[in-house]
C-alpha cells in the first residue's frame, strides 16, 4: 500500500482543484538541474519480510566482531539500564515538549541534560542536541557569523585536526549561505598547527579547533584560542564529551574560553548502530545565547514555589521561518539526549573519568604493541587522548580486509578522506577492550604484515 492512498481519481480531482496539471507542477520552483531521473546505488524497495530477514543477516555479521575503529564514533560500554529506561513509551514516542503543563518530565529531562553539558564543556548555557556533530559545526559557525557582527569576513578557519568530513558537512550546509571554510597550516611533524605559518594579517570571523584532533592529535588549544580572539575571530570548540574528564573544557582555553563548544554526542551512551541516530550537542556563553539554534529548556518556580520547567527564549512559530530561523530541531535527537542524560547520571563525573583514563591507557597499549611490528610506525610522537594515527608500509585497505576476513575491524584508513597522511591507519580502544583483544590484533596484523 502506498503511503498515502490516493486512487488516481482523488490525485485528478485534488489537481482539478488548485488548477494544476501534475503533480510535478507543485515542484516548479525547483530549478530543472537538480531534477534527478533515478538515485544511482539505491535498490529497489523490499517488502516488510525481506526488510527484516536483511536486518537479522546484518545483526548477525556484526556480533563477535573486535572494533577498533573510532573516526567520530566509538563503542563504550553502555549500561543496560540506560535503553531499558530510554525506550519505555512514554520516552519512546515522546513528541517536543511545546505544551508545558503536558511535558513536565520529558522538560526536566532535557534540563538535566543541559546541566551535565554545561557542566562538562564549561560554558554557560546548553541547547538540547542537533542532528550529530557535523551539522553541529555548521551550526555553530553560522551563529559565529550571526553574533560576530564586527568582522567583516566570512572566513572560518579550521584547525588541521578538525574531522574532514564535518568540513565537508558544513560546507554543503553554510557553504551556500556565503562561508568559506579553510584549513590553518599544519605541522606535519605533529600534525597540529604550524604557528609559525600562521598569517598574522588574517581576520576571519571565526577560528575552529577540534580537541582532540581527527588524527589523535591534541593541539595547544590556549595559544590558539589566544591567537583567535586576537584577531576578533569568535572561537568554536569541537570536542569529544569522554574527554573533557580529563582535558581541559573549552570554556577554560585560553583568556576567555571558546565562545562556542559542539561536538558529537554519541559517546555518552549511544550504540555505534551502523552509523546513527546520532546527536550533536552545542553550549555557549551566555551573552551569545539568543543566537543559539535547538531547543532551550529553562527552570523556574510556580506560584507554589514548586519547579517547574519549560521551553523559553525562543517561540515555537520561528522554528517553521525556514533561513530566518535559528533552531534546529528534532524529536528523534531528543531521544538520544534521553539515553545520553541516564548514561551521565549512572556514571557520574568520576565513573566518565575512568571511562576516559582506561580508553587513553587501552589506546597507549594498542599502539606500543602494533608499533613494534615491522613496516608500521607512529605518524606522531606526542601523545594523544584515545586514537592515534599509524603509518603502514603497504596500502590500507588489504590489510584491513584481512583482519576483517579474522573478525576484527582494524580502524580506519584515512586515505579516504586524508589522502595527503599516505597509508595511514587511524586505530582507537575504548574502555571495552581487555589485553586479550589488544593481543589477539597485534597477533593477526603480525602475520599479516610479514606476508
Amino acid at each position: 500500500m502506498a503511503f498515502i492512498p490516493h486512487t488516481d481519481d482523488d490525485t485528478r480531482e485534488m489537481l482539478a482543484a488548485i488548477g494544476a496539471d501534475s503533480i510535478d507542477d507543485l515542484f516548479d520552483e525547483i530549478p530543472k538541474d537538480l531534477i534527478i531521473e533515478s538515485l544511482d546505488g539505491v535498490p529497489e524497495a523490499l517488502s516488510e519480510m525481506h526488510v527484516a530477514r536483511l536486518m537479522r543477516e546484518r545483526s548477525r555479521a556484526d556480533s563477535g566482531k573486535l572494533c577498533f575503529i573510532g573516526a567520530g564514533a566509538y563503542e563504550h560500554h553502555i549500561p543496560s539500564a540506560v535503553w531499558e529506561l530510554t525506550t519505555r513509551g512514554e520516552f519512546y514516542s515522546a513528541y517536543t515538549p511545546y505544551q508545558a503543563e503536558a511535558s513536565q518530565g520529558t522538560l526536566q529531562t532535557i534540563y538535566e541534560y543541559q546541566t551535565m553539558i554545561t557542566a562538562l564543556t564549561a560554558l554557560d548555557v546548553s541547547n538540547a542536541s542537533l542532528y550529530d556533530g557535523a551539522s553541529g559545526l555548521a551550526e555553530a559557525a553560522l551563529m559565529a557569523v550571526r553574533t560576530n557582527r564586527k568582522a567583516k569576513s566570512t572566513d572560518v578557519l579550521l584547525a588541521p585536526g578538525v574531522n574532514p568530513v564535518y568540513r565537508r558537512v558544513a560546507d554543503a550546509i553554510a557553504g551556500n549561505q556565503g562561508l568559506n571554510f579553510d584549513y590553518l597550516p599544519v605541522d606535519r611533524s605533529s600534525g597540529t598547527v604550524d604557528f609559525a605559518a600562521l598569517d598574522d594579517d588574517a581576520t576571519p570571523v571565526a577560528v575552529v579547533i577540534q580537541q582532540p584532533g581527527f588524527l589523535g592529535t591534541l593541539e595547544d588549544v590556549d595559544r590558539l584560542t589566544d591567537w583567535a580572539h586576537e584577531r576578533g575571530a569568535m572561537v568554536v570548540a569541537v570536542v569529544n564529551p569522554t574527554s573533557l574528564a580529563v582535558l581541559k573544557a573549552p570554556g577554560h582555553w585560553g583568556g576567555e574560553g571558546a565562545d562556542i563548544a559542539c561536538g558529537e554526542g554519541q559517546p555518552l551512551g549511544v550504540p555505534l548502530s551502523s552509523g546513527g541516530p546520532y546527536f550533536g550537542f552545542m553550549t555557549t556563553k551566555q551573552k551569545f545565547v539568543r543566537q543559539m539554534p535547538g531547543r532551550i529548556v529553562g527552570r523556574t518556580t510556580d506560584l507554589d514555589g514548586k519547579s517547574g520547567f519549560t521551553l523559553t527564549l525562543q517561540a515555537r512559530e520561528q522554528h517553521i521561518r525556514r533561513t530566518k530561523a535559528t533552531s534546529n530541531i528534532c524529536t528523534n535527537q531528543g531521544l538520544m539526549v534521553t539515553a545520553a542524560t541516564i548514561y551521565m547520571s549512572l556514571l557520574g563525573f568520576e565513573g566518565l573519568r575512568r571511562v576516559a583514563l582506561a580508553s587513553a591507557a587501552n589506546t597507549a597499549k594498542l599502539v606500543d604493541v602494533l608499533t613494534a611490528i615491522d613496516g608500521i610506525e607512529r605518524a606522531f610522537p606526542a601523545p594523544g587522548f584515545h586514537e592515534a594515527l599509524l603509518v603502514l608500509d603497504r596500502p590500507v585497505p588489504p590489510v584491513l580486509e584481512a583482519l576483517a576476513r579474522e573478525d576484527i575491524q582494524g580502524g580506519f584508513d584515512v586515505s579516504t578522506v586524508l589522502p595527503e597522511w599516505g597509508n595511514g591507519l587511524l586505530v582507537s580502544a575504548t574502555e571495552t577492550k581487555t589485553d586479550q583483544d589488544i593481543a589477539r590484533y597485534a597477533e593477526s596484523l603480525s602475520r599479516i604484515m610479514a606476508v
